[in-house]
């Protein structure tokens, strides 16, 4: 309270006693540290923590905790994905998944994503600015019609285990209605580019392969 004497009625101005106990409760009982306190951790997102994020998160409508498929070795034929035989079982059926706590940081980063995908009109220009929020300072990423009712996320630059899953599992990237959205990592050291590219020159890299796309929730 900046004037504590604003809380006292004036007939009671001159009681010594009661101007003390308000000139006490003044010095010990401050509700400007506690606002303070409040609007940082909770209210202000960029410097929100634990609780507050969570509050933010189930404001816009994103989880904290994201489910990551594991992908333990399998036996795969020829040519297709897996190691060979007396190296790893067959598919079970059923892949096991493991519950990723995503740091304050991680969160933020992903509640701002979310707030843009709830305003997002799905063009690739609204998409391709919020890749770049997420990702900025990573390197390039952004949408491509891929046609066939289908787009793409391409991301040169290796992501990081809860980046994937928030990509493929948290639902925040938007997409319009009917269309199938897959997400690719392209490794920028062993692919072929042409002139101007973030690739390799003829002779020194592969064409980009389909192989890698993953679907995204």
């Amino acid at each position: 309270m900046k004037n504590f004497a604003q809380t006292i009625i004036s007939q009671y101005a001159n009681s010594p006693t009661l101007v003390q106990l308000v000139t006490n409760m003044n010095d010990h009982i401050s509700p400007d540290a506690d606002i303070d306190g409040f609007y940082d951790a909770i209210f202000n997102i960029n410097t929100a923590t634990d609780y507050g994020l969570d509050i933010w998160g189930r404001i816009v409508g994103v989880d904290r905790y994201l489910k990551i498929p594991a992908n333990p070795d399998q036996i795969g034929f020829n040519n297709g994905p897996g190691v060979p035989f007396n190296q790893a079982p067959f598919n079970g059926g059923i892949a096991s998944t493991q519950t990723y706590r995503l740091s304050n940081d991680a969160f933020r980063t992903l509640i701002f994503a979310k707030a843009l995908a709830n305003i997002s009109d799905c063009t690739a220009p609204s998409i391709n600015q919020l890749l770049r929020n997420m990702f900025a300072g990573r390197g390039r990423c952004y949408v491509a019609d891929t046609g066939d009712m289908t787009l793409r996320y391409v991301f040169e630059f290796a992501l990081q285990p809860y980046e994937q899953a928030i990509i493929l599992n948290s639902g925040v990237f938007p997409r319009p209605a009917g269309v199938l959205a897959y997400a690719q990592q392209v490794n920028a050291g062993s692919t072929f580019a042409f002139n101007g590219g973030s690739g390799q020159p003829f002779g020194q890299g592969v064409f980009n392969s389909t192989t890698n796309l993953l679907p995204t929730s």
